[in-house]
This record gives structure tokens, C-alpha cells and sequence, in this order.
């Protein structure tokens, strides 16, 4: 019994003793901010200070009494002051401590970006353990790319920032550049060197600074001319050209010098392909064997079904789907040294089975009777359709005639054809007159008791007969 309690006394004893460690998490001095006053400075005004200010906290306080803040530019100049810390006197158990510090420009400093660096703090040593905090780096403050979070330092209002403000070019796998948009800019998009090519900066280098636009410049105007924005080759030779952004209130130029060698302009390949004699209706279903077709540019050319429906080809077959008229073509694409062939066609015909067709309406009418209904029968059956070309003297609602008003009435009966039936058609031309139809009336006669009713267009009562009043 006093050993079981023993041991109760002795682990009890073991958790009391960790749990005092256990409930300081091992952490990090937390940054809860950096900030500098002003963002920017001008060289040649007055006020050339600087404020800086460090927030950071951490349960168990912070050691630090100082801390060093450093700007540097891409040039690796630099200046640094001492950061102090604010409580007075110090307590170094202070879960949230406040450095700060200030620095004066020099008036000879380099304009440009300069990114501010703090020296990291470490936790007060109560528990055991110490940290330091990361890496103290200022929040972004602005959208001017490459210098989002830096102190901007001008001269006159020139900043002077010496950035890469576009990167390229993508056919250079050895720079190992990496872009934002890989698909548009990868080693597959080559320029093309040839007399009569144009090279477009836009397609091989990518801009990083959006408000800055691409140019061009040559020193060789007679080997290649330049707009401004793009290249046109035009004689065999060494072309000598600079990519650039201009200069701006923010960045300086950034440019990009080569040359290439221009060699003479691009052919459009001639390549031959044999015809194909007309098919009937009993290849359908079946497979006919067609020519290779080979271009100077890559070899064999695959062919392209202009009619799938009616014929597929694929490889050196063609398969035969319906009658009709079966098409393929073939074009080579454009490559370093060729342009694009002209499109060449194979054009034949799958002559289907033919059929009649029996349309015999009548050849006048009246337009007072105001319709005529159409028919026709085809030898292969299926439906019959009816167009008319007479606007305004007849139209058809389905396989009814309107009749309009006098004149030629020309109606064309179609039945469209099947996979094995040629379509056939028959016209027929319908003579419609407006001959008025005199009006007939009806009268009563009366003879004592008799009465008689009379019809015509002029209606008399019978001899001994008088008109009913």
C-alpha cells in the first residue's frame, strides 16, 4: 500500500515538475511591424530624415536593449542606424516592445530602391529556450513593381531604379530565365532570320513592368529597318539590334543588345498529289488505298477531311462513307526555312444510284380558287419538298400553293437523295389568270299559290310568273 502511493507521489511530482516548460510554446519573437517615415526622399529638398519604427512581441519578453536597421540597394550600398528600445527602464519581461531609431540621407547617396533590413531580436531567457525572429522586412507600401516595400531615394524626382524591367529572350534555354507565362514564351518559339521576316520583341521577351512598352532599335538599317516596335529583315547580313525600355521618372533604361544573321526569304514549298478517278455507289463501306504525298519541308503529309461525312482519310486509306462529293487536301506548315504550302485538293465523286421523279400539276389556274394542292412521287421514295422562284405570284405552305395573283407560278419538286440515291428534281410552271367570275343571285316568283325561285346571273321570272315583291 505505501509503495503504490509512493509511486503516486512520484509521478505526480514528475508532471508538476514539466508542467511549468510545457506551457511556453517554443516560439519565435513575432514581428508585428516595421515602418519607415517618409517612403520617399529626395536629395535635393530639405528634410533628408527618416523614421523607423519595430513592433515585437513574444510571451516571455524580448533581451534585445538595440537592434541595427540597415537600407541597401541592388548595388549593395548601403546605410545602417541603431534601433532602441522605447520602455524606460527597460523590462525585459515586456510581452510587446517598441524600437526605434532614425537616420539621415547623405546628400551624395545613389538615387534608387533601397530595401530595409532588421537585425533579427531573441526572446528573454526565462523557460529555457531562446529564438530568434525571423528575417524583419517591411510590408508592401506601394505598386511600384520591384520596389513595392523599399525607401525610394530621388534626385530632382528621379529615382534612377536600375531594374530589369523585362527578361529574355525565350530562346535562349542557357540564360535559364524563368517566366510568369511559360506557355507563350518557351524554347519552341524561335525568330525566324529571313529576308522578308519581321521580328516582334513581344513574342520572345516578357515585360515585368506593365506600364513600360517593348522597343526596337537597329544600327544596321540596311540589313534590318525598325519601327519603333518590331523589325523587318530585308537584306542578306548581320543584323545589329537593341531591345530597350526607355528611361522614366522611376527606372532607368534597361536594354538588350544582339545581332543575328539574316539569310535569304522564305519559299513556299511545290509538292504534287495524284487525282482520284470517280467511285460508284459500291465502294461504299469500303477502303481504297491513296498516294503518299511528301514536301520538301517534313517528309509525308497527313491529310485533312474536308467532307467526313461522305469520305475519312487516314494515313494512305480513304474510307468510303456515303455518295457525294468526297474532298481531301493536304498543306505543309511553315517552318524556319519554308512558309506555308499552298492548299492542294483532291476532289472526286461517289456517284450514287440515280432515281425519277413524277411531278405533274395542273397547268392553269384561277387565283380565285385561291390554293392547289401539290404532289410527286419519286422512283427510290422518301419525302418530297417544294420551293417556288415566283415571290409575289405564289408560295408554298408545306406541300400547299398559295395563289397569290396572276402570272408564272414555276414550282420545283426535290426528293433529297439517300447515301445510295442521286437526289432528282422536277419544275413545272403554273399559269395563273384573274378572270372574274360573274356572281350569281337567286329570285322568287310567285303565280297565285305557286311560287318558283329563279338562279343566274340575271335572273327573270317565268312567262304568267311575277317577282315575289
Amino acid at each position: 500500500m505505501k509503495f503504490r502511493l509512493l509511486t503516486g507521489l512520484i509521478i505526480s511530482s514528475l508532471f508538476t515538475s514539466i508542467s511549468p516548460i510545457s506551457t511556453f510554446a517554443a516560439e519565435k519573437p513575432l514581428i508585428e511591424s516595421v515602418t519607415f517615415t517618409p517612403t520617399e526622399i529626395d536629395l535635393q529638398k530639405a528634410n533628408l530624415d527618416v523614421a523607423i519604427e519595430l513592433i515585437v512581441s513574444h510571451p516571455d519578453g524580448i533581451e534585445n536593449k538595440i537592434t541595427t536597421a540597415t537600407f541597401t540597394n541592388a548595388q549593395q550600398i548601403s546605410i545602417s542606424t541603431v534601433l532602441t528600445r522605447t520602455d524606460s527602464p527597460i523590462n525585459y519581461k515586456l510581452p510587446k516592445v517598441t524600437f526605434r531609431g532614425s537616420l539621415t540621407i547623405p546628400g551624395n547617396l545613389t538615387p534608387g530602391s533601397y530595401t530595409l533590413n532588421v537585425n533579427p531580436v531573441k526572446n528573454y531567457n526565462v523557460n529555457g529556450y531562446q529564438f530568434s525572429s525571423d528575417s524583419i522586412q517591411v510590408k508592401k507600401i506601394r505598386d511600384l513593381v520591384g520596389a513595392e516595400n523599399s525607401l525610394l531615394v530621388r534626385n530632382g524626382g528621379l529615382l534612377n531604379f536600375n531594374y530589369e524591367t523585362f527578361i529574355g529572350p525565350s530562346y535562349e534555354p542557357k540564360l535559364n530565365l524563368i517566366f510568369s507565362d511559360p506557355k507563350k514564351f518557351n524554347n519552341d518559339n524561335t525568330p525566324v532570320y529571313k529576308v522578308g521576316e519581321t521580328y516582334d520583341p513581344k513574342k520572345f521577351f516578357e515585360i515585368s513592368v506593365k506600364d513600360l512598352s517593348l522597343k526596337i532599335s537597329t544600327s544596321t538599317p540596311s540589313i534590318c529597318s525598325s519601327t519603333g516596335t518590331e523589325l523587318k529583315f530585308l537584306a542578306v547580313g548581320n543584323c545589329s539590334f537593341i531591345i530597350y525600355t526607355s528611361a522614366n521618372s522611376d527606372y532607368l533604361e534597361h536594354k538588350f543588345s544582339t545581332f543575328a544573321t539574316i539569310t535569304s526569304a522564305r519559299i513556299k514549298p511545290e509538292f504534287a498529289v495524284n487525282p482520284l478517278p470517280n467511285l460508284t455507289i459500291e465502294s461504299i463501306s469500303k477502303t481504297v488505298e491513296i498516294s503518299r504525298v511528301f514536301t520538301p519541308v517534313s517528309g509525308y503529309i497527313e491529310p485533312k477531311n474536308e467532307t467526313p461525312t461522305v469520305c475519312f482519310a487516314q494515313g494512305t486509306f480513304l474510307k468510303i462513307l456515303q455518295g457525294g462529293i468526297c474532298t481531301i487536301s493536304y498543306q505543309s506548315e511553315e517552318t524556319n526555312d519554308y512558309l506555308t504550302s499552298e492548299v492542294k485538293k483532291i476532289t472526286f465523286e461517289i456517284l450514287r444510284n440515280t432515281q425519277s421523279i413524277t411531278f405533274t400539276p395542273t397547268n392553269s389556274a384561277n387565283i380565285s380558287i385561291k390554293t392547289i394542292p401539290l404532289s410527286a412521287t419519286s422512283s427510290g421514295g422518301g419525302v418530297i419538298t417544294y420551293v417556288t422562284s415566283s415571290s409575289g405570284v405564289c408560295s408554298i405552305t408545306g406541300s400547299t400553293l398559295n395563289l397569290l395573283k396572276a402570272g408564272n407560278c414555276s414550282v420545283t419538286a426535290t426528293q433529297a437523295g439517300t447515301a445510295t440515291l442521286a437526289p432528282v428534281s422536277a419544275t413545272a410552271n403554273i399559269t395563273l389568270t384573274a378572270t372574274v367570275v360573274a356572281a350569281k343571285k337567286t329570285i322568287t316568283c310567285v303565280k297565285g299559290k305557286t311560287t318558283k325561285k329563279v338562279t343566274g346571273t340575271n335572273p327573270k321570272c317565268p312567262t304568267g310568273y311575277k317577282l315575289k315583291k
